[in-house]
């Protein structure tokens, strides 16, 4: 768990209240004799427990909390609004490339496939050097393939920029997750995931709006001009606004006050664990809950810095040195394998991917579909109909992260202040529904043409609320479960996630000719809601599954 307790006080909690207390169960609330740093004003407790450090990130104050995330979200946003936003552009690179619709779609494809391995150099360096480099110099290398795709004059010079570009916004799908666990507490992070996939995947769906009104007026280069004056911004909001956010938490002994134990008490354990023994009151379970008689130490006396923190001058620098970097570089390339071998991550990959590759069919069908009879929109007028997956998107924000968080935080209460990590699941139901709703409408929209408001209104609308919505959710369930490998965590999830929307990008297009929309299209959907059906697994038997990896490394990084 992440509440920054030793062996000693983890076995004393499960000995007062007989359950096991595995890596992603966390302590909601005071236990016994227990008793923990809330939220000012909330009877919430935080998890995990803050330093007494006024740098700790978890200290920061509302302002500089809000200025990391905003500059970490427009960095998000600006690194994946580039590589989707060809699709309403695909003519124009047609016509200027000799290339055929094949081959443009393969701009899409490559820079899929490069973005997910690339984490494998980006996760590393965010892992030993910290999260702040890794923004400044993946956004220095996303501005060189702008400018390079502005002035490519070939199809093989417009490849190598996209390749660049698939390169520099690897870091868009792993560290502003990282950068949450690393500042907002965990009843919190479910708003904050979903924040962070709607920056995200609202970069992809804005790009080809943007991108097909200015090809269609003004030329598709200088789409690109524009997209190197948004990641300059970027870059120059990380540079003032982002300070390092990776913080080397240690245990504090006042991050808990516990009652003197008197040696007369016939209810008193002692526990062996770590160094010397500790004595612990045995409560019962009833009394536990209404014990009015425990004088817990005010919040503001234990971490009096909560809500008040700021920076240092250390953490505004180029880089901070983790105390192994050498050895955390090498085992950041090899973690992300080795999560491929734990159920839940292979469960929120899959998930993750395949969501997102329903909204992947929309992006590089919209051209052929309403480009062509009966409907022949325009290039600019293909890209507007990406509103409706935005809108959606932003529907997704306002629902999933306050449901899952809802959902979760009922659950505890009824489990007596412990949160386990799959009480959050039951949130994806709703917009697994959605999903297929959405699936139905576009496949057979597309292959009996129907109207195009019918498509765009209910399908493209499904397609933004549930691409929001579902990765968020099985995202925080990750994370919740192997926090300290956040950003390991989320490169499985890209490489599964990328390599399977190059796949699909290259044999949509023949798929299509040969058989139509619906295949392709109803296949996908029904991979989808076969994986989120295996929530309802996880929902019984997660908790096994974390007993299965309980003393994994991965725990202790």
């Amino acid at each position: 768990m992440e509440s920054n307790m030793d062996d000693r006080e983890l076995h004393a909690i499960e000995q007062e209240l007989h359950i096991e207390i595995l890596p992603g169960t966390e302590i909601m609330a005071d236990i016994g004799s227990h008793h923990f740093v809330k939220g000012a004003g909330s009877q919430k407790v935080l998890v995990p427990q803050p330093s007494d450090d006024p740098h700790d990130p978890l200290n920061w104050s509302p302002f500089w909390k809000t200025c990391a995330i905003t500059a970490s979200s427009f960095a998000t946003f600006t690194q994946g609004f580039g590589p989707l936003a060809l699709a309403p552009m695909f003519p124009y690179y047609i016509e200027e490339f000799h290339c055929s619709l094949a081959q443009a779609i393969a701009f899409t494809g490559v820079a899929i496939l490069i973005l997910g391995f690339s984490n494998f150099i980006w996760v590393p360096i965010s892992t030993s050097f910290g999260r702040r480099p890794t923004y400044i110099f993946s956004q220095l290398i996303n501005i060189a393939s702008a400018i390079w795709r502005a002035r490519a004059q070939t199809y093989g010079s417009f490849m190598g920029a996209c390749i660049l570009n698939g390169i520099g916004a690897g870091p868009a799908e792993t560290v502003q997750p990282a950068v949450i666990a690393d500042i907002f507490f965990l009843h919190d992070r479910g708003t904050w995931n979903t924040l962070y996939w709607v920056a995200y995947m609202g970069s992809l769906m804005l790009g080809p709006i943007v991108a097909g009104a200015m090809s269609s007026t003004v030329g598709w280069r200088q789409f690109w001009w524009l997209f190197v004056g948004m990641l300059v911004l970027s870059l120059l909001m990380v540079v003032f606004m982002f300070p390092e956010t990776k913080y080397h938490r240690e245990y504090h002994e006042n991050h808990l006050s516990k009652p003197e134990a008197s040696s007369s008490s016939p209810d008193q354990t002692n526990l062996k664990g770590g160094v010397g023994a500790m004595t612990v009151e045995m409560v019962d379970l009833d009394k536990t809950q209404t014990n009015n008689d425990l004088q817990p130490t005010p919040t503001a006396a234990r971490d009096p810095y909560l809500g008040r923190g700021k920076p240092s001058k250390a953490q505004w620098g180029l880089y901070q040195l983790s105390p192994r970097p050498l050895h955390d570089l090498a085992i950041s390339f090899w973690i992300p394998w080795k999560m491929l071998a734990f159920p839940i991550v292979e469960f929120a990959s899959f998930v993750i991917g395949w969501s997102c590759s329903s909204f992947l069919t929309l992006n590089l069908t919209q051209s052929q579909v309403f480009g062509a009879p009966p409907y022949n929109f325009k290039p600019g007028a293909v890209g507007f109909l990406n509103f409706a997956v935005l809108i959606g998107a932003f529907i997704g924000l306002a629902t999933a992260g306050p449901l899952s968080d809802w959902v979760s935080a009922r659950a505890t209460r009824k489990n007596n202040g412990i949160r386990e990590p799959e009480m959050r699941l039951p949130a994806m139901i709703p917009y697994v529904i959605i999903m297929m709703i959405g699936n139905f409408v576009v496949a057979f929209g597309y292959e009996q043409q129907w109207d195009w408001k019918a498509i765009v209104f209910i399908g493209y609308t499904a397609a933004g609320i549930q691409v929001a919505a579902l990765p968020a959710i099985v995202t925080t369930y990750a994370i919740d479960s192997y926090k300290p490998v956040a950003g390991s965590l989320m490169v499985s999830a890209t490489i599964n996630k990328n390599v399977w929307g190059y796949i699909f990008s290259v044999f949509i297009t023949p798929w299509i000719e040969k058989s139509g929309y619906v295949p392709p299209i109803m296949t996908n959907m029904s991979l989808v809601t076969i994986w989120c059906l295996f929530g309802v697994v996880f929902w019984k038997f997660g908790k096994t599954c974390r007993r299965w990896s309980k003393n994994s490394s991965v725990h202790r990084m």
